[in-house]
Parts: C-alpha cells; structure tokens; sequence
C-alpha cells in the first residue's frame, strides 16, 4: 500500500512539472510573439492612417510591418540609415525626407517651409498609412503634429497638451510659438482636393 501512495505522489509530481513546464513554454512562446512587435520609442496613432515615434530601428521593423505602411516622413538632416532603407524597400514604402536642422537655443525655431512640405505629405492621402519621425519624436515631429493639429481645429490649449505629453521636460517654447504662429490658410486649396484626417 505505502509502494502504491509514493507511486501515486511520484505521478502527481510529474503531472505538475509538465503542467508547468506546459505553462512555462505557453508563456515563452507568448512573449517571444510580443517581443518581435515593439513600437518606436513616443509611438502613437495620430488619426487615421497617420502615426508619429522616434526613430525605428530594426527591433521594431515588425511591429511597423503590421501597419503596413505607404510612406515614411523622415524629419532629420542625417541620412537614412542603410538598414532602414533596405526594410522601407523590401515593403514597397516610400521615403519623404525633410531634413530639419534642430537647435537646442531657446530661439532657434525649426524651418516652417520644411514643416510645410511635410504637411502636404501627410494631407495627400495617397501616401497613407504613414509615420512621420524625428530622432526622439519630440521636437521636429511635435511641431509638425502640432500645425496638423492646427489644421484639424484643435483649440491651442489641447495642441500643447499633446506636445508636452511627448517632448514632456525638454518641451520647448520656441517649437510652441513657432505652432501658435503657423498661418494655416496656405492649405485651404489642399483641405479641399484631399480627404482630411
């Protein structure tokens, strides 16, 4: 009797170790699925068909994969990475790149034909889905966001709001001033020959 209870305890014991060791693969193969979706650093959707982030790098290529985008609005002077061209390439998606110079001096403002150009990218809904980007998706991409914003009739207050959220304690007075100012009424003839956000 006692040979037939250790053999039964033995079983259950080994029952329990595959049940964990079931558990432990199911949660393996799980975040093994999740880790390969990583978003961009300050990723977010900004409306339909538009997102915003920081610079991707290939830890985030499949994540980027699943929104199967057209075009790729680069907002920095530096040349695209190689790595990032053959990924753009190989999945059909087109480069638009602005280079914006960023200055760190309190009144150095961020070129606003540049921010122009990019605007009309965004508008054509041709080029959607898209991901507009800087380095950090702080500065360059919080000010062009912030003129779209503008031209959706955002109230100021709410467009603040979301710059500070992502460029957070390096928001800048000079990129805010820069979309107070923005005069919207050069996109008039564009608002109404594309399909807005």
């Amino acid at each position: 009797m006692g040979n037939h209870r250790g053999a039964a305890v033995e079983l259950e014991l080994k029952l329990r170790s595959e049940e964990d060791e079931s558990r432990r693969s199911s949660v393996i193969a799980r975040e093994g699925r999740l880790g390969q979706f990583i978003p961009p650093f300050n990723f977010a959707t900004v409306d339909r068909g538009v997102f915003r982030s920081g610079f991707p790098d290939a830890a985030n290529f499949s994540f980027l994969d699943t929104l199967q985008l057209r075009s790729v609005v680069y907002l920095c002077p530096e040349p695209y990475p190689e790595a990032n061209k053959v990924f753009l390439e190989s999945n059909r998606i087109r480069l638009f790149h602005f280079g914006m110079e960023c200055s760190k001096e309190p009144f150095d403002n961020i070129p606003e034909d540049k921010i122009r150009e990019a605007l009309r990218v965004v508008l054509d809904a041709r080029n959607r889905p898209l991901l507009i980007h800087c380095n950090r998706g702080k500065h360059r991409t919080g000010c062009v966001v912030g003129c779209l914003r503008k031209l959706q009739r955002w109230c100021l207050s709410s467009v603040f709001d979301e710059y500070q959220q992502f460029a957070a304690a390096k928001a800048r007075v000079s990129d805010q001033r820069l979309i107070e100012l923005f005069d919207t009424s050069s996109f008039k003839h564009l608002l109404s020959h594309c399909i807005c956000i």
